[in-house]
């Protein structure tokens, strides 16, 4: 790995050790496993409206107050989850918001049981099934949303899902390495 000096960065995740962390060693790096796309469902619909580093700063309450990410256990949430969520200062206490995240959870276990996996499902409408590889010269170049965040977006309003619009699915799929758009030069692409 070359050294601090000669590393080179997005620019987007500026200087914060916290972004820069998450910038290295997460965003753009592909993954496949439910319960880490479970995981930035919650935290990416929870962001509408917010900075990413907003988000970031309380990602450990998220997982405390979520059950560690536990799909089946957050759609089993009730009302006093909801209350004891509205409650909790670690997390963005919007009650549309909290309301939506088990909602989402429970629609999440439906596209499991359908597709076998989410991971299989947000997958089906990639070109032969794999990630984009975007090469970006510019931050410039970058774009907030594509066709097949569309789609996905779409089928999943259709599905009952809840602030998951293009936009905010475009972020899960470049988190979750879906979409690689580190910058060409970037010393963290992969």
């Amino acid at each position: 790995m070359q050294n601090e000096k000669e590393l080179v960065r997005c620019g987007w995740c500026g200087t914060d050790p916290l972004y820069m962390k998450y910038h290295d060693e997460e965003w753009g790096k592909e993954v496949h496993d439910d319960k880490v796309l479970f995981e930035f469902l919650i935290l990416e619909s929870a962001q509408a409206g917010l900075s990413w580093i907003t988000i970031l700063k309380r990602r450990d309450n998220y997982r405390k107050a979520y059950a560690d990410f536990d799909v089946e256990k957050v759609a089993r949430f009730d009302d006093d989850d909801i209350l004891r969520l509205m409650n909790d200062e670690g997390i963005i206490r919007n009650r549309l918001k909290v309301v939506s995240s088990i909602k989402n959870a429970q629609l999440f276990l439906d596209i499991q049981k359908e597709f076998g996996s989410f991971d299989k499902y947000m997958y089906s409408f990639m070109p032969e099934n794999k990630p984009i590889d975007n090469r970006l010269l510019s931050l410039k170049d970058a774009v907030p949303s594509n066709v097949i965040s569309d789609a996905i977006a779409k089928d999943m309003k259709k599905r009952g899902f809840k602030f998951f619009g293009s936009t905010i699915c475009y972020a899960h799929m470049q988190a979750t390495g879906m979409i690689n758009d580190h910058l060409h030069n970037c010393s963290f692409r992969q």
